[in-house]
């Protein structure tokens, strides 16, 4: 069992209104939906039925980039138990694009496929057998084209355009039109701070493409309404987003189209980007009927976006007492055919590329390019970690140019409250870097295995290669690597960033309950457990009812950005606030003639009733209330940021920044190229843990799927070809519990003053700095220099 503290400096502010009650903010209480999950019995959206529905089955291109010469939809369609099949030419809208950001995605392709598993059909049939049967009798005749690949065929002077005629917000700014987005950072005079430099370090680096890799593939129902719209049941991650891109090409008002959240496998950024939510209302709409679509392991790659390939190029200088003088980069991301949320990555990337240091003098470029490479978008650190890789390498490859100790050259140049940004941004909270680089290096080490000291027997189980006995320690060697990271908080560049609750309290069987409805998409983060304690600690009630996730409540933005607790979270604190008002003028119209502390002492609610702050019961909450109840929605909005300048990258685009550190002990088999990373220890300021136990498990989490990113975890783009070669399980590896490390967690709460509770948003932090610190361990294990992630055995061995 990992095991974890806790730091609370003396004085700290957390803002709770209330006092303590039971199961409120700041207590380990448990996930209303763990007992389910973990037995088997929790229903996930895979799991819906209905009666007389149909299955759908989407074709998907079998090549990368090709025009359409014909599609043949005969054989499918007289195949018995097929109702419909659609193509681009049979949607009823005149919009038929949908994106994100850009509208550039075809809903089914029209003229040509841009990459490797398309849409280009969908069928409608009695049994999922046959419409997979029907979609495999569509004859498609493809005229196959170059494909682009990588930044040399996409920017070549003769480089086929990814989409002809582009026009979008971003296409006048960018050099070329398969170029995203760019956005430069400029800060000071790079020229002249290296003429300070005593050591310059460079170096190229390579970042694989991963996949979010979440156990429960794309599903949902659609159902056809009798009003002519359409009910939408899905796992997604943001429902107002979703809606407002399917009613469009759907040529349906919003109001037609209602969405409800079904259980969530699992998400980290794969679901932000629609997968099968438009294809199934198509089908239900176009035959009447109920129709269900599951994407199976394998669609389920060419399904969803992936995290962003990148190459990426820095230098840093530094002077012999290791200050930094000047930070140079260069950040190319693969965003695929379409466009997705490559923009806002792009700002990420560059506007975090400097890592948690101070350097007053910068110059980074980065850029988003279309390829004809499967279409990336948001994955867990979304940018941030591409560029924490680089720049942590840098790190130590400057310590030991320098001949310093990594963890120091660090904590010499960490920033901290009160640093500007190379944004020009001003750091207003607390930035404990130094702080958490201490105490990852200050925790002991585990201890060495007997073998190594003694020469005994080696525990196979504990081994680079485990059970398959590949060693029984003959060319094993440890390292250790640290590592630390800065990712922000909320949706930055001047986006609306809002969410919306609606709480209602009431009277029902003599006890006061509050209902919480709010858009927000549990998908594992525990947003249903940490909503209830926050209802319980600002309404003073025990039982607290989470309404289904649906979009007949205002949005709630999407489940990323470590932002639900924050910005979520925050509109259910302020609307309990507001109902508790309301609540306490309802008391004193009808009890305020009878004791004078209704208008004069600050009344609070508490288990069940209304006392003074001095802790005086003046009425219970269920004489208050009676048969009225209290319904009230608001909103909730951060502080404004602004887009970074198209010129200099200037401006206060990020609400919130947050950090976590690592360190990382590893055992490599150098004959083999193996690796068992033994412990990553890591150390992270939340600003106020609502429920520890939730705030540890994401730590955790989010560590092991960094441990994935440095030792397993890529999908294989064949060069030539751009087709996918690895879409399974079986080739595209991620942890299980064997890979899983020790993973102790340190965890500080230093408040940010501008932030519910004081709160900081945490999922994504620690996926940044376990990658590099891995990377590290390993480099320091074996000597080698390491600039590509994942680490392949070949690379460690010399067979590369």
């Amino acid at each position: 069992m990992a095991q974890n503290t806790r730091t609370v400096p003396a004085g700290t502010p957390t803002n709770v209104t209330q006092r303590h009650n039971k199961g409120g903010i700041g207590e380990s209480t448990l996930r209303p939906d763990g007992t389910l999950k973990v037995t088997g019995e929790f229903a996930y959206s895979s799991d819906m039925w209905h009666e007389d529905m149909l299955w759908g089955q989407t074709l998907r291109s079998t090549v990368a980039h090709a025009e359409i010469v014909s599609i043949d939809i005969s054989e499918a369609l007289a195949m018995p138990g097929v109702y419909s099949v659609l193509t681009y030419d049979d949607l009823p809208a005149e919009m038929k694009n949908y994106g994100l950001e850009i509208q550039d995605t075809p809903v089914l392709a029209h003229g040509k496929v841009r990459h490797h598993g398309e849409p280009v059909a969908l069928v409608a049939a009695d049994h999922p057998e046959t419409a997979r049967r029907a979609a495999a009798k569509i004859k498609i005749d493809y005229r196959e084209l170059p494909v682009v690949t990588d930044e040399a065929s996409a920017l070549a002077a003769d480089a086929p355009l990814i989409h002809e005629g582009r026009d979008d917000h971003h296409s006048g700014h960018v050099p070329h039109p398969n170029i995203v987005h760019r956005q430069p950072i400029i800060r000071g005079n790079v020229e002249e701070a290296r003429k300070r430099a005593d050591v310059i370090v460079e170096g190229e680096y390579t970042f694989g493409m991963q996949d979010q890799a979440f156990l429960g593939p794309e599903s949902g129902l659609a159902v056809p309404s009798e009003d002519g719209g359409v009910d939408l049941y899905v796992a997604t991650q943001w429902l107002h987003s979703d809606l407002k891109q399917i009613a469009p090409v759907l040529g349906l008002p919003e109001e037609k189209v209602r969405m409800t959240l079904s259980g969530v496998g699992g998400a980290f950024g794969g679901r932000e980007d629609l997968s099968m939510q438009i294809h199934a209302c198509l089908l239900a709409l176009a035959t009447n009927k109920p129709v269900k679509i599951v994407y199976n392991r394998f669609e389920s790659f060419f399904g969803h976006v992936h995290r962003h390939p990148a190459k990426l190029w820095y230098e840093h200088g530094a002077t012999k007492d290791g200050k930094l003088t000047h930070l140079k980069a260069r950040i190319v991301l693969d965003g695929g055919a379409y466009a997705s949320a490559s923009p806002a990555v792009v700002g990420n990337a560059s506007s975090l590329g400097a890592g948690p240091y101070v350097v007053d003098d910068v110059e980074i470029e980065a850029v988003a390019l279309y390829t004809n490479n499967p279409p990336c978008g948001a994955m867990r650190g979304f940018g941030a970690v591409q560029a924490c890789f680089a720049y942590e390498a840098q790190m130590d490859k400057l310590a030991a140019k320098l001949g310093m100790d990594p963890v120091e050259l660090r904590q010499l140049n960490a920033m901290e409250q009160g640093t500007i940004m190379p944004t020009g941004q001003v750091v207003d909270s607390p930035a404990p870097v130094a702080e958490l680089l201490r105490r990852v290096k200050a925790r002991p080490m585990p201890p060495e295995q007997q073998w190594l000291t003694a020469g005994e027997q080696a525990d196979v189980r504990a081994l680079p290669g485990g059970l398959s006995n590949t060693t029984h320690g003959e060319g094993v060697v440890r390292g250790v690597g640290y590592a630390v990271g800065i990712k922000n908080v909320g949706f930055s560049e001047g986006f609306d960033d809002y969410s919306t609750a609606r709480v209602r309290l009431e009277v029902i069987n003599g006890e006061p309950v509050a209902m919480v409805h709010t858009a927000m998409a549990e998908v594992g983060q525990g947003g249903v457990t940490v909503h209830a304690q926050i209802a319980r600690t600002e309404l003073g009630v025990t039982q607290v009812t989470i309404h289904p996730a649906d979009t007949q409540v205002g949005s709630a933005g999407s489940t990323s950005a470590s932002r639900q607790t924050y910005m979520t979270g925050g509109a259910v604190k302020n609307t309990c606030e507001k109902v508790r008002e309301a609540v306490l003028e309802i008391g004193r119209r009808k009890f305020g003639s009878y004791h004078p502390a209704w208008a004069t002492a600050e009344l609070l609610l508490e288990n069940g009733k209304v006392v003074t702050d001095g802790g005086e019961v003046l009425a219970d909450l269920a004489d208050v209330l009676e048969d009225e109840a209290v319904d009230q929605e608001h909103e909730f909005r951060h502080r404004p940021t602004v887009a970074f300048d198209l010129v200099t990258g200037q401006g206060d685009g990020h609400v919130q920044y947050t950090f976590a550190a690592h360190r990382a002990v590893v055992e490599v088999d150098t004959e083999l190229g193996l690796v068992k990373v033994i412990e990553l220890a890591t150390a992270q300021d939340v600003g106020k843990a609502l429920n520890m136990l939730s705030v540890v498990g994401q730590i955790q989490g989010g560590t092991t799927q960094g441990l994935g990113v440095a030792v397993m975890e890529e999908i294989i783009v064949d060069p030539k070809t751009a087709k996918v070669r690895n879409p399974s399980f079986t080739d595209y590896l991620i942890p299980t519990i064997l890979d899983t490390p020790t993973i102790p967690v340190d965890v500080l709460e230093l408040a940010d003053p501008n932030a519910p509770y004081g709160l900081r948003g945490l999922g994504e932090a620690p996926t940044l700095s376990s990658t590099p610190a891995v990377l590290a361990a390993i480099r320091n294990a074996t000597g080698l220099e390491l600039n590509k992630t994942p680490v392949r055995p070949e690379a460690l061995t010399g067979t590369l």
